[in-house]
């Protein structure tokens, strides 16, 4: 499985998290530095953010691929709008909460959502 990071580097135990919650080895991490320009329009840059991305159409279309996504709700919305131009459905994404507790502050893998399974229900509601 390729793991797209756009967010905090990926730990070790987050990594394991990660296969375990899926069941699926993590064969590449392709981590994406994401500084956006707030004085600058966001698609464009949200073009450029993937553009480093380097897969294939093919692995685009035919790799299983997991996303770690940015926190900032803007760029979110459009790299998941590119990335579902891309594969042609909406990728699964980790969802991280911080350890109760922990000092200094750390996050564990809380768990993966499945976007094209809640996109397929809530297209049932139509």
């Amino acid at each position: 499985m390729i793991l797209l990071n756009f967010s905090h580097p990926i730990t070790p135990a987050q990594q394991e998290q990660i296969e375990a919650l899926t069941g699926q080895a993590v064969d590449r991490i392709v981590s994406i530095p994401t500084q956006f320009d707030e004085q600058t329009p966001f698609i464009s840059q949200a073009e450029m953010l993937i553009g480093q991305v380097e897969l294939s159409a093919e692995a685009w279309q035919g790799e299983p691929i997991l996303v770690v996504l940015p926190s900032l709700n803007f760029i979110s919305a459009l790299l998941l709008a590119e990335l579902h131009g891309r594969m042609g459905y909406f990728p699964p994404v980790v969802r991280t909460r911080p350890v109760e507790g922990a000092l200094p502050r750390r996050f564990e893998v809380a768990e993966i959502l499945d976007l094209q399974a809640v996109r397929e229900a809530a297209r049932r509601q139509r």
